[in-house]
């Protein structure tokens, strides 16, 4: 944990541009995740990550990237595909890209986060990219494509104010709810059972990914002929975003609670 407190001590001196879900999103999927874990995976948690939480530890990953001994974790934040594949395409071109990205550097993250012959330290850094990557891959802009950089060059305006389409997903339709991550995580985590088990019933990220991924295809095409969307826009999309966010919530404690039953 050594070069993680150190490399995130000197984020106070960086301009800090976060995505994915942002600090709140991050943070709530956090929150929800605890509130799902066995008392086993709690103990396995407490002790890599000591006096941090998941929600507190969410969000590192977006701040480390941005320092040189952390540049490589870059493409670990998304799947850039081309839009229009089909269910058994699309899982064909995520499991099969050679290059960082994050499906198989999620696999490989939740491996070595079980290996009792890692040290304490890199199994910490590992559960550090779970809690945050399992968030990414819900966020359904990070299935997007990579001429448009996941919806980064999509302008739109929203509010009066000018973005695009992935910052809208990441942060703007959290932000007008209006509540803390707290509050947030708590309230998303009150879930009928039966939801519950059939979310965490899909164990596949490659599925996690297909369902953000169909998504992302709808929000592109609704951005094409509506850059500037008005009022209408939240509430016809506030319960897909809710829903990924539980998913995600939910998922990460399913993750967990396997890797150290």
């Amino acid at each position: 944990m050594k070069k993680i407190v150190l490399a995130l001590a000197l984020l106070a001196a960086l301009p800090l541009r976060l995505w994915a879900w942002g600090v709140e999103g991050h943070r709530a999927i956090g929150i929800i995740a605890e509130h799902h874990l066995s008392e086993k995976a709690r103990r396995e948690v407490v002790a890599l990550l000591g006096t941090q939480t998941l929600a507190l530890v969410s969000t590192q990953p977006d701040e480390m990237r941005y320092l040189p001994e952390f540049k490589e974790t870059a493409p670990w934040h998304y799947v850039n595909t081309p839009l229009g594949l089909a269910h058994d395409a699309y899982l064909q071109a995520v499991k099969t890209q050679a290059n960082p990205n994050a499906y198989n550097v999620l696999l490989a993250k939740i491996k070595e986060m079980k290996d009792p012959s890692k040290t304490r330290e890199q199994r910490a850094e590992a559960l550090i990219f779970v809690v945050h990557i399992v968030g990414d891959i819900h966020q359904p802009m990070h299935t997007g494509r990579a001429e448009d950089k996941g919806g980064n060059d999509i302008k739109m305006t929203y509010r009066g104010k000018d973005t695009n389409l992935h910052s809208l997903w990441d942060s703007g339709l959290l932000d007008y709810q209006g509540l803390t991550y707290t509050e947030m995580g708590n309230q998303y985590s009150a879930l009928p059972d039966v939801q519950r088990k059939q979310w965490q019933a899909t164990t596949d990220p490659g599925q996690w990914l297909f369902e953000s991924y169909t998504i992302a295809s709808g929000l592109y095409d609704e951005a094409a002929k509506n850059p500037n969307p008005d009022y209408r826009y939240y509430p016809a999309h506030a319960d897909i975003m809710k829903q990924r966010i539980q998913q995600a919530g939910v998922r990460l404690a399913a993750v967990l609670n396997e890797a150290f039953k």
